[in-house]
């Protein structure tokens, strides 16, 4: 049979193919990260140029999919797609100087086109407000073009000089990034609410449960009011940070000029949000879900939700590949994302290979299977095997993975509050996860948090749970709590 590009794409030997993992996720979870991502057929890290990897055609398709839900998501809230250019010229990147304060040592630039020296130096894009608001100036006239929503999914560049990590920490990175306009505060902050609402369906999609906290001021968005994160808890105890909404209030539309008129003829400076989100969605996907036989993806992502193998027999190969293929089209009419794999590879070969690639569902028949009218079903996550009529094939796939998905989303919940302690003291040993501790909200005093624990200080709760206790800094009455992690 001939193979597609995504199954030859960087693909070991049949031999090597059933290689074990060098590293177990529980004994290093840093070193099976990066040999999964790339055994898996996720991406190529060949590339010559650091933090730049290859997106294979497995792994977009992957990615794909995570796209498909944003652009749901963006379709069912009003937001429409645009796709604003690269480069960004300097002059307009230095009206928020706050901006240029968070992001001018990660900037690429451009300062020669040919033989010529530019005029005007440009920048690769890190993120877009610089590039997009000076547009927002000339759309927005009047309230009537209230609120503006628009999004984008394009790549953008940052210098990193930490150590890269596919899907993690890229130089160029896969971007998601909406950007909206508003009359006022009051309605900006109900874009705030809708924003937090596609954060949640998205990631129980992808069954990932995450903290929602609010950014101390020191580490929120170079020119916001405030900033939100999601941050997912990986199985070493470190956080990733996964998506972020910020709230500008009238910083941005008063360094571009991003004014409407008012009913009564007045002229004001619009409000202004940022909800954003990268590759990593795939990243903690990876980490979370999979295990010492390769990535577990979500069925709503998975590029091949169910692989079919025909178990073949000598006298009895054409009748079984005809039955396989027939169960395949049929699966795939119903919207599902089949595969029939009937290389000429032992069945061995080819569930190593589909484990490696975390299909949730393998579907196997047999000559003895076509005989007794049924079908073999085995999960990815747990390789439980369930013997099922023919007739009842698809009802009960379906079954099977909306199961699986909510499993998967419990046990990243499970991790998620078993990882959380509460510390009551500095002198707490260094340990993984997240510790939550009495903060009075003083710069000062987080600061000392992070320094005597050495971690990071992500924020307080978005939505308040109940709290009376001390400051473990300087032992003040507070109603807060900070959370603390190692991150990504």
């Amino acid at each position: 049979m001939r193979r597609s590009l995504e199954e030859t794409t960087n693909m070991p030997s049949d031999d090597e193919e059933q290689t074990p993992l060098r590293y177990k996720r529980s004994e290093d979870f840093n070193e099976w990260y990066n040999e999964v991502v790339e055994r898996a057929n996720l991406c190529d890290k060949r590339y010559p140029v650091k933090g730049l990897n290859i997106w294979t055609a497995y792994g977009w398709k992957a990615m794909q999919a995570i796209d498909a839900l944003i652009r749901k998501e963006m379709a069912d809230t009003g937001h429409g797609e645009v796709c604003f250019p690269l480069l960004v010229p300097e002059d307009q990147f230095k009206k928020e100087a706050d901006h240029i304060k968070g992001f001018s040592d990660e900037v690429y630039w451009v300062t020669r086109a040919g033989g010529n020296d530019l005029d005007v130096k440009l920048l690769l894009r890190p993120t877009s407000e610089t590039a997009m608001y000076p547009i927002f100036s000339l759309w927005v006239r009047s309230h009537a073009d209230l609120p503006l929503k628009i999004f984008q999914i394009v790549n953008a560049f940052r210098f990193d000089t930490k150590q890269t990590r596919a899907f993690i920490r890229m130089r160029e990175f896969h971007f998601f990034e909406a950007h909206t306009c508003h009359a006022d505060f009051e309605d900006a902050e109900r874009q705030i609410q809708e924003d937090l609402q596609i954060m949640y369906r998205l990631a129980r999609s992808l069954c990932l449960s995450c903290l929602l906290l609010k950014r101390p001021e020191w580490d929120k968005f170079p020119g916001a009011y405030y900033s939100l994160a999601a941050d997912a808890l990986m199985p070493d105890g470190r956080t990733l940070q996964i998506g972020t909404i910020h709230q500008y209030r009238d910083n941005f539309a008063k360094a571009y000029d991003v004014r409407y008129e008012a009913e009564g003829g007045e002229h004001r400076h619009v409000h202004q949000t940022t909800y954003g989100m990268s590759e990593r969605l795939l990243g903690a996907v990876v980490g979370m879900h999979g295990d010492d036989n390769g990535v577990l993806l979500p069925p709503a992502i998975a590029p091949v939700q169910v692989v079919v193998v025909p178990i073949l027999a000598k006298d009895s190969k054409e009748p079984v590949i005809a039955e396989a293929d027939a169960v395949t089209r049929e699966l795939q009419k119903a919207g599902i994302r089949a595969r029939l794999d009937i290389r000429d590879i032992r069945p061995g070969a080819k569930y190593y290979h589909w484990e490696m690639r975390g299909v949730p569902l393998r579907l196997e028949i047999g000559p003895r299977d076509m005989k007794e009218g049924k079908v073999v079903l085995v999960r990815r996550d747990n390789r439980q095997k369930a013997f099922v009529p023919r007739a009842s094939m698809m009802p009960e796939v379906r079954r099977i993975l909306d199961l699986m998905a909510m499993e998967l989303l419990a046990r990243s919940a499970a991790i998620l509050e078993k990882g959380i302690r509460d510390i009551a003291t500095l002198d707490e040993e260094p340990a993984t996860g997240v510790l939550r501790a009495g903060w009075c909200g003083e710069a000062a005093c987080g600061h000392e948090l992070e320094d005597r624990l050495g971690v990071k200080l992500l924020g307080t709760l978005y939505e308040k749970a109940p709290f009376h206790g001390k400051c473990v800094v300087c032992a003040k009455d507070t109603a807060e709590q900070a959370y603390l992690a190692r991150t990504y």
